[in-house]
């Protein structure tokens, strides 16, 4: 296993792996079948920019890191909560949290959805004058946060988490020690891997909509998922809590060796997730099944696809993703400040590309790749500053 100062190699290619992931999630929006723009209130657009040209393709790629790459997301940032906060103790690990998280998340969601969101105003109102924009991002869009939103929960999580956890400290152990116990059952712990997303995820949403948002300000966040974001978040913790990468995950755990087979059942479970919703909801609409029950089969599938899908992800990197290459380490040591930068390019380059005569998916890879190679530029630019690259 190849380690890069305290850090672990294949975690850190999977955490910028996923971030990339973000940055094409974000350039597809604008070329969904699905996409409305709302003139009176841009906040409330499936996106802030929404092109005529759009592509079945871009929502099945779209749909499939919905179902899974957030959840992993929060996963992989409990990994290495217990041993930051037993190293750093109480206080200064929130201050840490502080400087790595809430004042970055206070500037990338305040300032640099400023200049990301200005496109989305322009379409709206065919205003470009300044003070009006600014005026209706803080009251009309109420302050519209965008993906920095991830940061600020995050930071809430971590605080959350080291108040409670002097209580729960015993009770991390042992299902740590559960995990090592039942490493080479890989079919038993997939299973409970899926009950325990159903159990967080499935209730909640049902109970007030798979969509729900709320939040006051820049404050906003997804809560028909906040309950399976804290869960999986703990489930990294959990995992964290001992050197999971030798005793829950060493390559040659059954769950490791089995990483061929995961990747087929994610690809299989999401393809049949695609092809059942159109029936299900003609069955609805014509009747023949409750839709009860049309929504507890479509989202079990759903649970289904994120459980083999992050499972997928976790055993492949650590399977394949040990050897350190110069671009990818890159990659990872730019990835924080490329989530937190991309969106303004993502809207800019759309906004660009809005009237030009290109089928969506070209639309879509010029997007990404100006999106994704900028932001990293410019990543690369800040951290050569020595207190900026200590914290991002």
């Amino acid at each position: 296993m190849s380690i890069k100062g305290n850090r672990t190699v294949y975690i850190d290619y999977l955490r910028s792996f996923i971030t990339v992931l973000v940055v094409a999630h974000h350039s597809s929006l604008a070329y969904t079948t699905f996409a409305k723009f709302d003139s009176n209130a841009y906040i409330n657009s499936t996106h802030p920019i929404v092109d005529k040209a759009r592509w079945i393709g871009l929502d099945i790629f779209e749909n499939f890191n919905d179902v899974f790459f957030m959840s992993l997301m929060f996963l992989i940032s409990g990994l290495f909560i217990i041993k930051s906060l037993n190293k750093k103790g109480k206080w200064v690990f929130i201050k840490d949290r502080l400087l790595r998280l809430f004042i970055p998340f206070l500037f990338g969601g305040t300032l640099l959805m400023l200049l990301a969101y200005f496109p989305s105003y322009y379409i709206a109102y065919g205003n470009h004058d300044i003070l009006a924009y600014i005026l209706d991002f803080f009251t009309i869009e109420k302050w519209p946060v965008g993906p920095p939103w991830f940061i600020w929960v995050l930071f809430l999580f971590n605080l959350v988490f080291m108040l409670i956890y002097p209580a729960f400290r015993k009770i991390i152990n042992r299902l740590s020690s559960f995990m090592v116990t039942h490493k080479n059952r890989p079919f038993l712990v997939v299973i409970l891997f899926f009950l325990f997303t159903w159990i967080l995820y499935v209730p909640l949403a049902y109970r007030i909509g798979a969509g729900t948002w709320t939040g006051i300000g820049p404050f906003d966040f997804q809560l028909s998922r906040i309950l399976l974001y804290f869960g999986y978040f703990l489930l990294g913790i959990i995992m964290g809590n001992i050197d999971f990468s030798k005793e829950i995950l060493p390559e040659e755990s059954a769950l490791v060796k089995k990483w061929w087979l995961w990747i087929m059942l994610s690809l299989g479970v999401y393809a049949l997730l695609t092809i059942i919703s159109g029936p299900l909801r003609q069955l609805v609409e014509y009747h023949e099944i409750k839709i009860f029950y049309a929504w507890m089969i479509y989202y079990a599938i759903y649970v289904a696809s994120c459980t083999f899908t992050c499972t997928a992800f976790i055993c492949v990197f650590r399977k394949h993703g040990n050897i350190q290459q110069f671009w990818w380490d890159s990659l990872a040591d730019n990835a924080y400040l490329i989530y937190l930068i991309h969106y303004v390019f993502v809207i800019w380059c759309q906004f660009i590309l809005l009237h030009l005569n290109m089928h969506a998916l070209f639309k879509f890879i010029l997007t990404f790749s100006v999106s994704l190679s900028a932001s990293w530029m410019i990543s690369i630019m800040i951290r050569k500053n020595h207190t900026a690259r200590n914290f991002l």
